[in-house]
């Protein structure tokens, strides 16, 4: 397995200090979750005009890309054509950057839809992603977050979008977290379809003062609650050989450790796990 950082977690940081950071400390790759105060990187011009540069950078720094989080939301009829616009420009990046995953969502809303009903949704949104130039080369992965975290919902989206360029992304912690599953439990459901991953540990500490609504607060990995080892190990049992990434929510939660705290700490903390 490989490891990466996401830029979700360094959003004060320019290219060349997360190609500089991402050597120092190991990583094998960095997934763009933003840059700086852009969160949609393919409306950059690092990621236009000027990519060509940024890759060779990226090279010179031994890193490659291992996704690209966008913000499609496949399961939201109204979000239908800038879905397709997103996924036109995210094609054209990940395609310069040579990278392969494309971080979706569900998403969908649940007073107007069922499960199923979201899912048939999802699948006309696909169809339509999965027709443009160049899609059915990369995985679009959608990930266990929102409506789609527990097991069976999550099955409900892969079995209707049986395409070999849609998958799973899996947030070890929401589906332990929220889901409540433990690892066994969701790899079942979905363990032969995740093609990526997100790794990010908590404790439920409600008194807390940076605890979320549920409770729960992000911790340095290895210093929470969740089955992250367990699931871990799980995928290495199955001989899944992608990428481990570190979703470090710094971005969304400023009072987390910096990413020069957070980061070598995971690299630390995961590679005794994957060695």
């Amino acid at each position: 397995m490989k490891i990466s950082m996401m830029t979700l977690g360094c959003p004060t940081w320019d290219l060349n200090t997360i190609c500089a950071r991402g050597r120092e400390y190991g990583f094998d790759g960095v997934d763009f979750r933003g840059l700086l105060d852009e969160i949609d990187v393919t409306r950059l011009p690092e990621f236009t005009t000027g990519v060509a540069e940024t890759r060779q950078k990226l090279a010179d720094a031994g890193l490659v890309v291992s996704g690209i989080s966008s913000s499609i939301r496949v399961c939201e009829p109204e979000k239908l054509s800038d879905n397709v616009e997103e996924a036109r420009r995210t094609i054209a990046v990940a395609h310069d950057l040579r990278a392969k995953n494309v971080r979706v969502f569900g998403m969908g809303n649940l007073d107007r839809f069922s499960h199923q009903e979201l899912a048939q949704i999802g699948r006309d949104c696909m169809a339509q992603i999965l027709a443009l130039d160049g899609a059915a080369e990369l995985r679009w992965l959608f990930e266990t977050h929102d409506n789609w975290i527990r097991a069976r919902d999550c099955k409900l989206l892969l079995d209707i979008i049986d395409h070999p360029a849609f998958g799973a992304l899996w947030d070890m912690g929401h589906t332990a977290r929220v889901g409540g599953e433990s690892p066994e439990e969701s790899y079942a459901a979905i363990g032969p379809r995740v093609g990526y991953t997100h790794v990010k540990d908590a404790v439920y500490n409600p008194d807390h003062a940076q605890a979320m609504a549920d409770g729960w607060r992000y911790v340095l990995p290895g210093q929470g609650q969740l089955p992250l080892a367990e699931a871990i190990k799980l995928l290495k049992r199955h001989g899944y050989d992608g990428w481990l990434l570190f979703e470090h929510e710094k971005r969304w939660h400023p009072n987390l450790p910096d990413p020069e705290v957070a980061f070598p700490a995971f690299v630390k903390w995961v590679k005794p796990l994957i060695s």
